[in-house]
């Protein structure tokens, strides 16, 4: 697939926002309402967009996003050059050559953000993968000094839709570490792979320590419209709410209070019966969601996860790439798991956490010699993870 050239291949910005129009009447019945009369819906007000300074800048012209592949032509050449040197700068573990390499590659294509004259700010490098229905996004990157403004979304955007509207795309692949993963989960990506194996195993490659992560495309949307849409359905669904809201009623405080502020009965206040409110219902939602020590664990185990030597044990091993390890290790654990756990207070004290972690790094040690990267990764996230207990006053009678 070839990029569009000249004007086309600049991503245009879109029209001024609009708002959902104040005008539009919501029919409502009130046929099985016990009230004789009619509540009026309150009008709508609308809301404006709030719009990123992406959006603001490239509407103005300050900024444009320009699809390039290697095509001998000059500026195209300057653009992918920009792109190569804000990847080596903003990803210093991959190789320089490496980076060079795709970038260059005539298979693959970047989206660039661009500024007057041709300073390159942001982009993503892609390889579409034709008859295959997926791409691959190599590489991704905003320069350091430009990452406060929306570039990062709106680039996303821009690339959705044009990957939508010029070839059969319909879902993206990558690889990402664990500093991109929460910008790939605002942008639609899970780490749950729907994609058939046999349709991307073998195309893209394997980055040691990367979480493969997948986005489907919705074929009905517009990304770029997509905050506008959702706007949009906000807006109606509480103009669904205000034809049958009795919010917009004002009740007089109790009489009992008319000489001061006494103690009564919750349900001798006819609107607070009105509401179907009873003490269990107050009951429950004063109940904690969590244990007492969730809020801890979740911080250890997110560090765990984000640490460098975290990579072997942050999901199950595959049976398809370990034929025996379960027949070595009897009670398997992994972080993914741990978490699972965690969510479903199955740790009611941080010994239990720890006695799992602890498993983590004992199967480790026991299925791998103690001069491979697995077991010193293993060591290395333990000292960690007893660094870290060891910082929180409440966990100090706990020992390696």
């Amino acid at each position: 697939m070839a990029p569009q050239k000249d004007d086309n291949s600049k991503r245009k910005a879109v029209d001024d926002p609009t708002t959902p129009s104040a005008n539009k009447r919501v029919k409502s019945s009130h046929s099985d309402s016990p009230e004789p009369k009619k509540i009026p819906a309150l009008p709508a007000h609308p809301v404006p967009f709030p719009e990123k300074p992406a959006v603001i800048e490239e509407r103005n012209g300050e900024i444009e996003f320009r699809v390039v592949n290697n095509d001998n032509q000059r500026e195209s050449l300057i653009i992918l050059t920009g792109l190569k040197c804000i990847f080596q700068k903003q990803l210093p573990k991959m190789p320089k050559d490496y980076i060079a390499r795709l970038v260059y590659d005539r298979t693959h294509l970047s989206i660039a953000i661009v500024k007057k004259p041709l300073e390159v700010v942001g982009g993503i490098t892609y390889r579409p993968f034709k008859g295959r229905q997926f791409a691959e996004i190599v590489f991704c990157a905003i320069s350091s000094d430009q990452q406060v403004k929306g570039y990062g979304a709106h680039l996303m955007s821009h690339l959705k839709d044009y990957v939508k509207a010029t070839s059969d795309v319909m879902h993206f692949l990558t690889y990402a570490d664990n500093y991109a993963i929460g910008y790939f989960k605002k942008q639609g990506f899970t780490k749950e792979i729907t994609l058939e194996k046999p349709r991307w195993m073998g195309y893209i490659k394997d980055y040691e320590g990367g979480t493969i992560m997948q986005c489907t495309m919705l074929p009905k949307i517009r990304y770029l419209e997509m905050g506008r849409m959702l706007l949009k359905q906000k807006e109606a669904v509480h103009a669904k709410i205000r034809a049958f809201s009795k919010s917009h009623k004002v009740h007089p405080p109790p009489k009992q209070w008319k000489n001061g502020p006494c103690k009564i009965d919750p349900m001798q206040i006819e609107a607070i019966r009105a509401s179907g409110w009873s003490a269990d219902m107050d009951e429950l939602a004063r109940q904690p969601r969590h244990g007492p020590n969730y809020s801890q664990l979740l911080h250890l185990l997110n560090d765990m996860q984000n640490h460098a030597s975290a990579w072997p044990f942050l999901h199950p091993v595959s049976r398809e790439d370990v034929a025996d390890y379960y027949e070595v290790i009897k009670e398997p654990m992994d972080l993914s798991t741990m978490e699972t756990k965690l969510e479903a207070d199955n740790y009611a004290t941080p010994e239990d956490f720890i006695k799992d972690a602890k498993l983590v790094f004992d199967n480790c040690r026991k299925y791998n010699n103690e001069t491979t990267p697995y077991a010193k990764s293993a060591n290395k996230l333990e000292k960690f993870m007893w660094a870290q207990i060891k910082g929180i006053p409440e966990w100090s009678h706990l020992e390696p």
